[in-house]
């Protein structure tokens, strides 16, 4: 199917934009070179207050869905609230180009007020707009919002399932099984999460397929790391889950045995003053060293300058590809992309003695560099292509649109 044939496609996220989430800003830009044409649907604005200089590429316009009340936003809205904000109005102004909205409220029964009411303002304007297909990213309320829109637009819908989504404890199974099963088509980041799926939902998860996450790899130029200054970067944002409490305390650990090194830790988040007090409470004022958020374009000239790069799946294709040996934690899919001894090194999670460890055999050993660096970039340009990526999930919109279904449950 050309691209003037491809169904019109809406984006569903629930912030956009957002500093963190730049493989969604890579799968816009690399539909929109393919041709497809996109309208962005979020469900609150960014709270960022950084940004991505490649979120300018994007052509497609970002629709908001504003509750109909002045000063209400999502994160506050109660059910009393939305009652004065004259839920009902939202419904009655839906209605008039969604002839089967009151049938298909049946399908709501049971969520929570604001996504239904943000359904109803998505399906409204995808009907208007001639969206043809919905795809939202997390499996989260941005699909919450998406499957019921489908629902009352009678579209198609998918989403694009990472981790938190996934594995967090306030993930509902039956709310997660219903949105897998009801969607024509399901995406998830790595075979840790394929196999999850399918193991917890059985047949209901036979249409799930993997896509890893793309790069654009023409942005991404491959460089030895044989010469470069024993430094270590890091990158992501500044919570707990990211381990960079446990990089500190691995780099102390290099530091007292004297080695000889610097490390830069790259990102925003609530644990910033917490991480420079614990660098200057282990006496790391001199080596170890959070420069903040960067754009881009800095982040990947930090990443490049670097002999080993430390973190998690979102960042790490992007230093493999340029060719900064990786250090990892052997947990869900990450093994997939770093495999031990291969495409880099991988330790037991807040193990810091076994990532100081891991670290320090990189920056001492140029050859055993050069060696994962090169076995990681051939990984990458095989399975981490963002236009290869994408043209696969350009073909299942095509395939759903081709088979004229809405979704996978009955609509009346």
């Amino acid at each position: 199917m050309s691209a003037s044939e491809s169904p019109r496609v809406g984006y569903v996220v629930k912030r956009y934009p957002r500093y963190s989430e730049t493989f969604i800003v890579n799968e816009l830009i690399a539909h929109e070179r393919a041709g497809l044409t996109l309208e962005i649907f979020a469900l609150r604005p960014s709270n960022d207050t950084h940004f991505q200089d490649m979120i300018a590429r994007v052509r497609a316009p970002t629709n908001y869905l504003l509750l109909p009340a002045e000063g209400l936003t999502a994160d506050t809205l109660t059910a009393d609230a939305l009652r004065a904000a004259s839920f009902w109005e939202v419904l009655e102004k839906a209605s008039d180009v969604l002839p089967g909205l009151w049938k298909a409220l049946e399908a709501a029964r049971g969520e929570e007020v604001r996504d239904v009411c943000q359904a109803a303002l998505l399906a409204r304007e995808a009907r208007l707009k001639g969206i043809r297909h919905l795809h939202a990213h997390f499996a989260s309320s941005a699909t919450t919002v998406a499957r019921l829109a489908a629902r009352f637009a009678r579209l198609p819908y998918s989403f694009t399932a990472h981790a938190k989504d996934l594995f967090h404890e306030s993930v509902r199974p039956d709310d997660l099984r219903r949105k897998v099963s009801d969607a024509a088509a399901v995406v998830t980041v790595s075979d840790y999460n394929l196999q999850h799926l399918r193991k917890a939902f059985g047949a209901a998860a036979g249409h799930v397929q993997r896509i890893y996450n793309g790069l654009d790899l023409g942005r991404f130029p491959y460089e030895s790391p044989e010469d470069r200054p024993p430094r270590i970067v890091a990158v992501g944002r500044l919570i707990e889950k990211k381990g960079f409490a446990d990089l500190i305390d691995a780099c102390a650990i290099l530091a007292r045995g004297g080695g000889e090194f610097t490390c830069q830790i790259i990102g925003a988040g609530p644990l910033a003053a917490a991480l420079r007090r614990q660098a200057e409470d282990l006496g790391l004022q001199g080596c170890v060293e959070l420069l903040g958020p960067r754009p881009q374009g800095d982040v990947a000239r930090c990443v490049q300058s670097a002999a080993v790069f430390v973190g998690l799946p979102t960042v790490l294709a992007e230093a493999m590809a340029l060719g900064t040996p990786c250090v990892s934690t052997n947990v869900t899919g990450i093994p997939e992309l770093v495999r031990d001894g291969e495409t880099g090194l991988t330790v037991p999670q807040h193990d810091a003695a076994a990532l100081a460890g891991a670290v320090e055999r990189l920056l001492v050993n140029r050859a055993l560099r050069v060696e994962i660096a090169n076995r990681a970039r051939r990984l990458i340009d095989a399975d981490f292509d963002i236009d290869r990526n994408t043209a696969r999930l350009r073909a299942i919109f095509e395939k759903v649109h081709e088979s004229g279904v809405s979704d996978r449950a009955a609509i009346g």
